[in-house]
């Protein structure tokens, strides 16, 4: 090992890897969003053009992992055009030993709950920081508002226990803007006792139009980790 490379990106790489080589030729194949799946698509595309894969589709689940899936030569479509997706593989900001998840901290959850829910098969990609016990413990609730319900929604979600609050962009003036177009309220519960609960009253708010729990969704989880300096993959199953 190249001790010039960081070993989280390394670590990241490999779970990356792990889950592009459960994909099979001729599946429609669900691409998530953020930093380790960007490297499963990297790997997916990499089988593709070795000939070690053939005949796939992908749907993304954001503008990025559009780019990102045209970028490495996977051919696109969209929901209208399958019939099934075979598997999605995606990341997660929180997996409780459910494996619920909280998802949500690059503002695609929207997306990614429609596809991941949809596959017959939902593979999550985490590094071990991201295992905990209770979800909320270490990451907000990520709600997407349309922009006029801001205001009652955070009545609502304040009246249930959350502390709310509107997700500012980085390296831009106000909100974070999500690919419908919509806002995100990121909530502090202090408790999550009964995540599938919660999901169903959250998006029961007129205004709201997904929350970051995923219950009862993820298949398999792999887990990266650095023993020894050392990449290393393990699987939790349901």
């Amino acid at each position: 090992m190249s001790s010039s490379i960081d070993p989280i990106i390394l670590m990241k790489q490999e779970v990356g890897k792990a889950a592009a080589a459960r994909v099979l030729s001729g599946s429609v194949v669900g691409l998530g969003t953020g930093s380790t799946m960007a490297y499963a698509i990297q790997f997916i595309g990499d089988r593709l053009q070795n000939g070690d894969l053939k005949n796939i589709k992908g749907i993304p689940t954001s503008f990025q992992s559009r780019v990102l899936a045209k970028e490495y030569g996977i051919p696109l479509v969209t929901l209208d055009e399958v019939d099934r997706i075979h598997v999605a593989i995606d990341g997660a900001d929180e997996v409780d030993p459910h494996l619920n998840l909280i998802k949500g901290g690059g503002a695609a959850h929207t997306q990614e709950k429609i596809i991941d829910a949809l596959a017959d098969r939902f593979i999550v990609v985490v590094d071990s920081t991201k295992l905990v016990t209770d979800l909320g413990s270490t990451f907000l609730l990520p709600v997407e508002v349309l922009p006029m319900a801001i205001s009652p929604v955070t009545k609502a979600i304040t009246n249930l226990g959350g502390r709310p609050q509107l997700r500012m962009g980085v390296k831009k003036a106000g909100p974070v803007v999500t690919d419908q177009g919509n806002l995100v309220l990121d909530v502090k519960f202090d408790r999550i006792d009964n995540p599938g609960e919660l999901e169903k009253t959250l998006n029961n708010i007129p205004g709201v139009l997904e929350n970051g729990l995923f219950v009862d969704v993820a298949d398999l989880v792999l887990v990266g980790e650095v023993i020894d300096g050392q990449p290393v993959v393990r699987e939790i199953t349901r």
